[in-house]
């Protein structure tokens, strides 16, 4: 099959990220596979969606990373819907905020041109376009998440603060990656005005009830087609993200340490909970993070730290994702118009 991933861009794609990964699954697998950066997706006059791509074919590997430094070396070339089989959006829209804000949609709205075409689009690029912020996580059900509400009325804030006895979390309702994180409590309430202030001058706020348990860090867990990704050897795809001294973020990025977690029927049982939303949504492939038993997150876009669940785990998790992909295909092929790409994305 030939499968492309969008990324943000070509430049700050690192070689060890799960995309790369994924990207090298697929080549091992004898697919032919390209990489697309945001802003290098066109609309061709013949309505189709083209984009400028690196790609590489005919070389052996060792591993991720020699693949990808290969690839990002390779002269950039042409691709359209006409010729993919399947468009995976791995872009993260939060990495766009300030810099590049017509970046933010642009492959939601190439991934319903090449749809068009026939073309699998994972995950599903219209549920994408309503997940942008972190309020699609406020539409699953209620049992699963910290109390929480959403505003920019500093008064509403200060008296939901008050009534978690001065102990909450505020972040943006923009972003990801434990960006514009805050743990607030008595000893920085003095602080309080000042970074709502500044989280505002972003958007709205969210202010979460502070769990106890998070001072151990949070389980990230991968789910595929709705349930727990789990290897060839029955290795589940999840890890225990620790956070650094002095910081609540757990974020591998913010400097949080990955640590080998044993599943649980109660984290089993929080998947289950969220499942029937992620299959009716078209989400093929996400993130979910846990703090003892409520959902805290969900990535939807971009979620990493599979190939890091790999080397922990001494498994391929990746390959298990590329062979789910390929029995899309063949359904896409089989069915031709019968199969909606939300349906799809999911089964």
């Amino acid at each position: 099959m030939k499968i492309a991933f969008i990324i943000n861009d070509h430049v700050t794609e690192k070689p060890n990220y799960t995309t790369p990964a994924l990207g090298y699954a697929a080549y091992k697998r004898d697919h032919n596979v390209f990489f697309i950066g945001v802003g290098e997706l066109a609309y061709a006059s013949d309505g189709h969606l083209s984009a400028r791509c690196k790609t590489i074919t005919g070389k052996k590997f060792n591993n991720q990373e020699t693949y990808f430094k290969a690839v990002q070396k390779e002269e950039f070339t042409k691709i359209t819907s006409a010729e993919l089989d399947v468009l995976f959006l791995r872009n993260d829209p939060s990495d766009e905020i300030d810099e590049r804000e017509w970046a933010q949609n642009a492959a939601f709205i190439f991934g319903e041109i090449a749809m068009q075409d026939k073309v699998l689009v994972l995950n599903h690029p219209s549920t994408l376009a309503s997940a942008v912020n972190k309020m699609y996580f406020q539409h699953f059900p209620e049992i699963l998440r910290p109390k929480t509400i959403i505003t920019r009325d500093q008064q509403e804030i200060k008296d939901f603060f008050k009534e978690q006895k001065q102990k909450m979390i505020l972040k943006p309702l923009q972003g990801s990656g434990g960006k514009n994180v805050f743990m607030m409590d008595s000893k920085s309430e003095k602080n309080l005005s000042q970074t709502i202030d500044a989280i505002c001058r972003d958007g709205f706020v969210i202010a979460q009830e502070y769990l106890p348990e998070a001072k151990n860090g949070d389980t990230r867990l991968f789910l595929m087609n709705g349930v727990p990704l789990q290897s060839a050897d029955g290795k589940y795809a999840i890890m225990q993200r620790v956070n650094a001294s002095g910081d609540i973020r757990s974020n591998i990025h913010a400097g949080g340490k990955p640590q080998k977690v044993k599943m649980t029927d109660q984290i089993l049982e929080l998947a289950e909970i969220v499942r029937p939303k992620l299959v009716q949504d078209g989400m093929f492939l996400v993130g979910i993070d846990i703090v003892g038993d409520k959902l805290m997150e969900i990535n939807v876009f971009s979620p990493g730290g599979l190939n890091v669940m790999g080397e922990m785990y001494k498994t391929d998790f990746a390959v298990e994702v590329i062979k789910s992909i390929e029995k899309k295909v063949h359904y896409n092929d089989t069915y031709e118009d019968y199969l909606f790409n939300s349906r799809l994305a999911t089964m």
